[in-house]
């Protein structure tokens, strides 16, 4: 299986088991048939409230010779009820419990959207909302766990641009992943390009566009029955959710699909041997709609906008490393592109 490097130069996985609404009593099972299929990343979190099986299961498969633990590369993640630098490390080491580890390979901020401490209900009071400099603290807090070997890197999810950039001037170790919604109708080029820029990997969850996701719409496109995938599908003999799968595995991704289903998580894993060409890519490339479908509206008080929560128009308005150097260059009638600035 192929792995990426992180700016840690630990190496991840660019496949892996998402464990989100994978329920007690099935979780369980789903790890231990997709570690003896061949996974070696699972993708946990706080919030999912599946860890103590996760742990359970981790352990039998260490116990029976299954998988050793140098060998799994473990995520989870921060939640946003424990923001304040001094619930960053009580949190994590509740997760560790949980898992039955002495560390995680990889630990994520959630969510850049702040709740207050024990939130039960998502109340307004609750929601405190994204805050940069509360972040910041987090963040520190966050690098202590390294320097305390409790967690290998850190990394942020569903953070844009703008809020990544706002991190930035005051982290001392900059986010190894960050982890996202990725799929054929929202392909967020931008935001992969930066994160390329920064050195932080992406990845992605929901590849497939999340199906069984809450507040679905009978109205919402759905990218596994769009002709093209299928279409291509047919072509490589493998099935539309595999095609989704290879093409964000082709574009340099992490890929995080979920499943209980003990045959879907082999299938899933198959994804990894399709070979899409040059022609595959460009027309899943076509399909992109800029269509997000986890708007995060949950966590947030009614008076944030959805273009306010993903920062729409700073991080449209952003110029990436990449614009800036295309600025400064011209392009001659053979095609070759130079440096509208030179030494004579």
């Amino acid at each position: 299986m192929a792995n990426l490097l992180l700016n840690t130069s630990a190496k991840i996985p660019a496949f892996g088991l998402g464990t989100w609404q994978s329920k007690p009593g099935e979780v369980g099972a789903a790890v231990e048939v997709a570690l003896k299929a061949g996974y070696r990343h699972i993708d946990c979190a706080h919030i999912y409230g599946n860890e103590a099986e996760i742990g359970e299961t981790l352990q039998k498969c260490f116990r029976e010779g299954v998988v050793k633990r140098e060998e799994v590369f473990v995520t989870s993640k921060l939640w946003n009820a424990d923001h304040a630098s001094e619930d960053v490390e009580p949190a994590c080491k509740l997760t560790l419990k949980n898992l039955q580890l002495e560390y995680l390979d990889l630990y994520l901020v959630h969510s850049p959207s702040s709740l207050a401490k024990s939130t039960v209900q998502l109340t307004e009071d609750c929601m405190l909302g994204y805050d940069p400099a509360r972040m910041a603290k987090t963040w520190k807090a966050m690098e202590g766990l390294v320097e305390k070997g409790l967690v290998k890197a850190i990394g942020i999810s569903n953070f844009t641009i703008t809020k990544t950039e706002n991190l930035l001037k005051t982290a001392k170790i900059v986010p190894a992943v960050n982890q996202v919604e990725c799929h054929p109708y929202f392909q967020q080029p931008k935001l992969k390009a930066y994160c390329d820029s920064k050195g932080i990997i992406f990845e992605v969850y929901a590849p497939l566009g999340s199906p069984s996701r809450v507040r679905k719409q009978d109205s919402d496109p759905d990218p596994l029955d769009d002709p093209v995938i299928k279409e291509i599908s047919n072509k490589h003999s493998a099935t539309v959710g595999q095609i989704c799968i290879a093409f964000q595995l082709h574009r340099g991704l992490v890929v995080i699909p979920k499943s209980v289903n003990p045959d879907r998580i082999r299938e899933n894993l198959k994804a990894t041997e399709v070979k899409l060409d040059t022609e595959d890519l460009q027309r899943l490339k076509a399909l992109d709609k800029n269509l997000r479908f986890f708007v995060g509206t949950f966590f947030v008080k009614k008076s944030v906008t959805i273009e306010e929560i993903w920062d729409v128009a700073a991080d449209a308005n952003f110029v990436l490393p990449s614009q800036k150097a295309a600025a400064w260059s011209v392009k001659m009638n053979t095609g070759v592109t130079i440096p509208a600035f030179g030494l004579g």
